[in-house]
């Protein structure tokens, strides 16, 4: 089994307080993109958050995230409304994500990459940062450890300093977790992770979720339509359906539930009889 120094458990403030989301409501002029949603998550599984496409999941991430400003409800982490705040007051207090489509700096390689998820925990200022010396050269080799930490986590030695431009997609989705966890966060927000790769390559991506979740404890909020794998790794599923919450549970009562296999597979009308 792996011991990664830089991971760590959730504080017990995460714990009693984790995230609560009452009565969201997001609109895009006539389109109301979520509606009326309200669950609370104060575990440390993974939670599932599945839906067919434009049920409202990727948006919803973009609240807790604060993307979007939703026009009603609330949004608690650790007890504080962050609906109102701006991504980065977000990030600081540990809410960490990738993106549906990669977000990465092309030009830049896979170390530069990864470090800039750190950025807000840089402590040096401007002026010791420009002459690179004592404290900031300090702080620089200390985040370029914690990088490393997680380039070995994520078993991309080979590609540390490769150019992202240069890289296939399955190793380019591993660099943007690895980005994501330099935040160090006690929320990880990941959007469709497994998007686009091959059969190995989820099954490497599933094993560093599991990895991230179950040995040190960080919870996961997970978006993504590969419906077996969600129900091999989620603790728990909420679905979406047009932005509203229609079924909540482990994944077993999910498989069955009737409004879940509606929202999936349609209503097949009954066949009548000829007269």
């Amino acid at each position: 089994m792996r011991t990664i120094s830089y991971f760590y458990v959730a504080s017990e403030e995460v714990d009693i307080y984790g995230l609560e989301v009452s009565n969201l409501e997001l609109n895009f002029g006539g389109i109301r993109a979520i509606n009326d949603l309200s669950f609370e998550y104060k575990e440390h599984g993974i939670l599932a958050i599945i839906g067919p496409n434009g049920a409202g999941k990727t948006a919803l991430l973009n609240c807790i995230s604060g993307f979007y400003k939703p026009q009603k409800g609330r949004i608690l982490y650790c007890n504080k409304d962050i609906v109102k705040l701006p991504p980065h007051k977000v990030a600081k207090l540990g809410v960490a994500r990738t993106f549906q489509n990669i977000e990465l700096y092309d030009g830049m390689n896979t170390i530069n990459n990864i470090i800039t998820g750190r950025h807000m925990l840089f402590r040096s200022n401007a002026i010791t940062q420009f002459f690179y010396f004592g404290p900031a050269h300090n702080e620089e080799i200390k985040h370029r450890q914690f990088v490393e930490e997680i380039i070995d986590f994520l078993e991309i030695e080979d590609i540390r300093h490769k150019i992202i431009a240069e890289l296939p997609y399955g190793l380019r989705k591993r660099v943007e977790l690895g980005r994501a966890l330099a935040l160090k966060p006690s929320l990880l927000l990941l959007d469709e992770p497994m998007t686009g790769m091959n059969l190995d390559e989820k099954e490497d991506m599933a094993r560093f979720i599991l990895d991230i979740n179950e040995l040190k404890g960080i919870p996961i909020i997970l978006i993504e339509h590969d419906m077996g794998l969600v129900m091999d790794i989620a603790s728990r599923v909420i679905v979406l359906d047009f932005g509203k919450k229609i079924a909540e549970g482990t994944p077993e009562e999910i498989k069955v539930n009737p409004e879940v296999i509606q929202a999936y597979l349609g209503v097949q009308e009954p066949q009548g009889t000829s007269a």
